[in-house]
């Protein structure tokens, strides 16, 4: 009975499924989890990130996660942050970044935005943010086996339209093997803060994190399928995975292979989900805008917005911490043509474009081939219904860059309230040849198009830019176009 016995053991541990010992079943899980709010630039803070990193360093905790939360941290803070985590790091080990605020995607990058970054140019966006290429990179280095990134900043932020060159939301990110990268919409997309405290992708994760016996890519993607459905196809987030081992956020759990009871789903099959929104890009034969002339007599601007009172302006913003700093530079050296530029960009994001335009002009008086400056004293002077001057400005800085889209989109809103639909169509067109995700051109020539007759492919274009930036039509307004 004894040899039986043996023999019996022999076999069940010959057939059974060998589970190797792995970093993180011995425990080795380390996260950083960063919820950034309080941003100045910013009208108001961000209600999302504070709670919702709370609520995912909690979680992660309870899954065995050796855990660092930051909150509304600075540049400095977010760098020591990211130094900490690398040093935890041993081979083999699994290391996880949550971020929720403000993201860039700059050069085809992604750039996580600590709350005292100052971006006013597009080289800002490297200087002051952290490229997610470069933090996964770092981990990887240090020899991680699991990494994984859950990045919640596809959201519209002040920095984009400052340098009016931007793609918005996220850029897909080149990360060595052993990766799980999730964004919380599509790539190149942004999505609204619903006002509540915590987001829906956030709210997605942590109830799909908690089911028993799921491996991190099936999490996801369950999250995935959760978020397009309670947003019934406005928001899609993005996975890219490239891991290489089995991995589940709650300890114990068996990866696919093991030998499992199956039990059956706890509900019954969803329905299909609806669609994402469509964007069709605009088509591959490209005519190039006619030549204007440089001087054309233009109708009377279209619902030219009120702006506001320069005096009023000028007290109002004198406490602005940027303005603040930016003004002490200039009373210091008030040739300093960075600071006035840098200036003038605050002051448009302000809506004190009278005052934009005075900074815009000692810039360009400074250097005469400032092709940033002419592009967004031409955007001001549109804005407040300088068509003429502005058209001027579009037109020096397309001489100075040719197909600058910047200022191809720009002068697109020149033509646009001036009502020259057909040179407004084809700005745009030229705009969105270099860039077909850029929504304030697809919005304006959808305007433009319903303007010039073609009411149905005008609707195509607007339904297709407000899937895109729900924002784009009061952003319109604000530039007094309806």
């Amino acid at each position: 009975m004894r040899i039986f016995l043996v023999l019996l053991v022999t076999l069940i541990l010959s057939v059974a499924p060998i589970v190797p010992s792995s970093a993180a079943d011995r425990g080795d899980r380390f996260a950083l989890v960063i919820g950034n709010s309080k941003y100045p630039d910013a009208e108001t803070p961000l209600k999302e990130p504070i709670n919702d990193a709370r609520d995912v360093a909690d979680e992660l905790k309870r899954d065995g996660f050796n855990v660092e939360i930051g909150e509304n941290l600075t540049i400095d803070g977010t760098r020591k942050a990211f130094d900490r985590l690398y040093g935890k790091i041993k081979p083999g080990s699994v290391a996880l970044i949550f971020f929720s605020g403000f993201g860039i995607q700059s050069n085809r990058q992604s750039y996580m935005i600590p709350v005292d970054a100052q971006i006013w140019i597009e080289p800002d966006v490297k200087r002051d943010g952290f490229s997610l290429e470069t933090v996964l990179g770092e981990i990887n280095n240090r020899g991680a086996g699991v990494k994984i990134a859950l990045i919640d900043a596809s959201r519209r932020n002040p920095f984009e339209r400052r340098f009016r060159s931007f793609s918005a939301g996220l850029a897909p990110v080149i990360a060595p093997n052993g990766t799980l990268v999730m964004y919380s919409a599509a790539l190149s997309s942004v999505v609204s803060d619903v006002g509540s405290d915590h987001s829906p992708f956030v709210q997605e994760l942590l109830k799909e994190i908690r089911v028993p016996d799921l491996m991190a890519e099936e999490t996801l993607n369950r999250t995935r399928v959760g978020v397009t459905r309670a947003s019934r196809g406005a928001q899609v987030p993005w996975i890219s995975s490239s891991l290489a081992e089995d991995f589940s956020f709650i300890p114990g759990a068996r990866p696919s292979g093991s030998v499992v009871a199956t039990l059956p789903p706890p509900n019954p099959e969803p329905p299909p989900l609806p669609p994402p929104p469509r964007y069709d890009p605009p088509p591959p034969r490209y005519d190039p805008p006619p030549q204007q002339p440089k001087v054309e007599v233009l109708p009377p601007p279209v619902d030219r917005p009120v702006e506001k009172d320069d005096s009023n302006s000028q007290l109002a913003l004198a406490d602005d911490p940027t303005i603040k700093s930016l003004t002490a530079k200039l009373n210091d050296n008030p040739d300093d043509q960075n600071a006035l530029y840098r200036r003038g960009q605050v002051y448009a994001s302000k809506g004190a474009y009278s005052l934009a335009i005075r900074d815009f002009d000692d810039s360009i008086r400074l250097n005469s081939k400032d092709v940033e400056a002419y592009n967004n004293r031409c955007w001001a002077r549109a804005v407040i219904g300088d068509l003429q001057a502005a058209l001027k400005d579009c037109n020096e800085a397309l001489r100075l860059r040719p197909n600058f889209v910047d200022a191809l989109d720009s002068r697109g809103l020149v033509n646009l309230k001036s009502g020259m639909t057909k040179n407004a169509i084809a700005d745009f067109d030229a705009a969105l040849k270099i860039n077909p995700k850029l929504t304030s051109s697809l919005y304006g020539r959808g305007l433009a198009k319903r303007r010039n007759g073609a009411f149905a492919e005008g609707d195509i274009d607007i339904t297709n830019a407000k899937a895109m930036d729900p924002d784009i039509v009061k952003e319109f307004s604000d530039y007094g176009v309806r």
